[in-house]
């Protein structure tokens, strides 16, 4: 009869960190160590013989073999009866086996969770998209490094907290819940405040509130959260995704650009160990310094064709033309000009490359030029076809940020969903002045895609939006489901299967389970699942 589920299990060591410890690098093929480890995981593969079972066990640092003996290990048949998935705990000696395995002899065991729906196979994981991003608790056990993209995520996150603190940054936490969509250029999801009677947005960007926090005396500000967008699905783009934005007094886009060079080769340095990857099959090199070129020579080197504002907006919607760039005749020149360089030139640029002054009619946040008429201070970097964020010096002028929300405004009445709303608040906290202030957003998710070799976002989002399944949302997974995708296989060397039932653990004389190559018939613990 099976043990109760305990409460809690005492472990001594983590599955992976002890089959890589060196401190057993010495001990030789059948020898025991003497040191008795308690380690909990689940079962991934499961293979028994006679009096011996083998199995893998792995929790989030990896994997270590379970070798279970009759006459050694307490409830045997019901261990090695158990299916694939179960959550176990297990406490024995660590030896090597006769063919060189690093393992557990369990002594005593416990069931810690029965998995009554299955991972896919041990051979073919699971590779339906839909099923991996819909289930990520599946896809997390069933498809090897996956797990890996995601304890990348969280130290990329704290990569960069560690550097913004060490440059004098305070992280802060501003609303999700706005009563005016301000901010960026995006359309906002609306909700519903029952006790304020009143109709409330989900958050399209952080910058205005810890703007406000620089008014009130926060001179190095930053946050880590989550924006919402009313906007497409697309493998570089999910409605919710995580946007860090900082904000320094006393520094302009200059200061910035090398704030965020060093910011992203900091975080690439401190959780890869290297500035310089290959992305794509393509190499990258992050290294500071990286090029900075404005958004007409980028176009010119790309095309061959001249633009800028200083053309007649006539002549810049010609050459959009007949670059194959749609534009309308109501289009603005600077409208125009991003355009061409969008659909032309940035899915071109592999960078990094600081693309450099903006059309003041697309920028209503940043700052004048100080030396070209029509311009802003305005950068995106751009990585590997795609830009990582933007970045301004800030427009602190009261008189002038009224103008260009009012025309914002106008522009929503008009039709425009995405265009900003009026903020009356940050206005009013403008009024009593901004110093000169450098501003800039990262999308987090496009920078961790970046360092984790990721062409899609849903890969580096835990839980993506999707559209709502069409049937049943708590269908297993099903056979259709599997596919070529690798699942964790055994620790470096594979299962033993070792055949006598000696207690010692060099008594035994079995076959290495197949490791590559064909998969073998599954056992019924490896091809059936319990459904009571």
């Amino acid at each position: 009869m099976s043990s109760p589920i305990p409460y809690r299990f005492e472990t001594t060591r983590a599955a992976g960190e002890l089959a890589s410890d060196k401190a057993f690098e010495d001990l030789a093929p059948g020898e025991s160590s003497g040191v008795v480890v308690s380690v909990a995981g689940r079962l991934m593969r499961l293979r028994a013989q006679g009096r011996v079972a083998f199995a893998e066990l792995r929790d989030w640092t990896g994997a270590i073999q379970l070798f279970a003996q009759s006459d050694v290990t307490e409830r045997f048949d019901e261990l090695a009866g158990r299916a694939l998935g179960d959550w176990v705990g297990a406490v024995g000696e660590v030896v090597r086996t006769k063919r060189g395995e690093l393992s557990v002899r369990v002594v005593e065991w416990v069931l810690l969770a029965e998995a009554r729906r299955g991972f896919g196979d041990k051979w073919r994981g699971v590779n339906d998209p839909d099923l991996r991003y819909r289930q990520r608790e599946v896809d997390l056990w069933a498809n090897e490094g996956v797990r890996d993209t995601f304890l990348v995520r969280s130290k990329v996150l704290a990569a960069i907290r560690r550097l913004l603190s060490e440059r004098g940054f305070i992280e802060v936490e501003t609303p999700v819940l706005h009563q005016v969509a301000s901010g960026a250029h995006a359309r906002p999801f609306v909700t519903h405040y029952n006790s304020l009677h009143s109709d409330f947005y989900l958050r399209i960007a952080l910058e205005l509130h810890l703007k406000r926090l620089v008014v009130g005396g926060f001179e190095r500000v930053f946050e880590i959260g989550r924006v919402f967008r009313n906007e497409g699905i697309s493998p570089r783009h999910n409605p919710e995704f995580t946007e860090l934005e900082l904000y320094q007094a006393y520094a302009d886009y200059h200061d910035v650009m090398a704030l965020t060079e060093e910011l992203v080769a900091g975080v690439s340095l401190e959780v890869l160990g290297k500035t310089t990857l290959t992305y794509q099959g393509r190499p990258l090199d992050l290294t500071p310094p990286w090029r900075r070129a404005t958004l007409e020579e980028l176009v010119a080197e790309q095309t061959g064709v001249e633009v800028g504002l200083h053309l007649p907006p006539e002549e810049l919607r010609r050459r959009a033309r007949e670059l194959g760039v749609a534009v309308s005749d109501d289009d603005g020149p600077g409208k125009v000009l991003v355009e061409i360089y969008e659909k032309t030139t940035e899915s071109s640029l592999w960078g990094p490359v600081f693309v450099m002054d903006y059309p003041k009619e697309v920028s209503p946040l940043a700052r004048d030029h100080r030396s070209r008429p029509g311009y802003v201070e305005r950068f995106e970097p751009v990585i590997a076809g795609r830009e990582l964020g933007n970045a301004f010096s800030e427009l602190a002028d009261p008189d002038e940020q009224r103008r260009r929300l009012l025309d914002q405004a106008a522009e929503r009445a008009a039709g425009d969903e995405e265009a900003m709303a009026l903020d009356e608040e940050f206005l009013r906290a403008l009024e009593h002045g901004m110093p000169p202030t450098g501003g800039l957003g990262i999308g987090v998710d496009r920078l961790i895609m970046l360092l984790t070799d990721q062409a899609n976002i849903r890969e580096v989002v835990l839980f993506p939006a999707l559209r709502p399944p069409s049937g049943r949302g708590d269908v297993a997974v099903s056979a259709s489901a599997v596919g070529t995708v690798g699942v964790g296989g055994p620790s470096e060397g594979g299962l033993s299967e070792e055949g006598s039932g000696e207690e010692s653990a060099g008594a035994d004389s079995g076959e290495e389970l197949a490791g590559e190559g064909s998969a073998p018939p599954a056992t019924p613990n490896e091809g059936s699942r319990r459904r009571d």
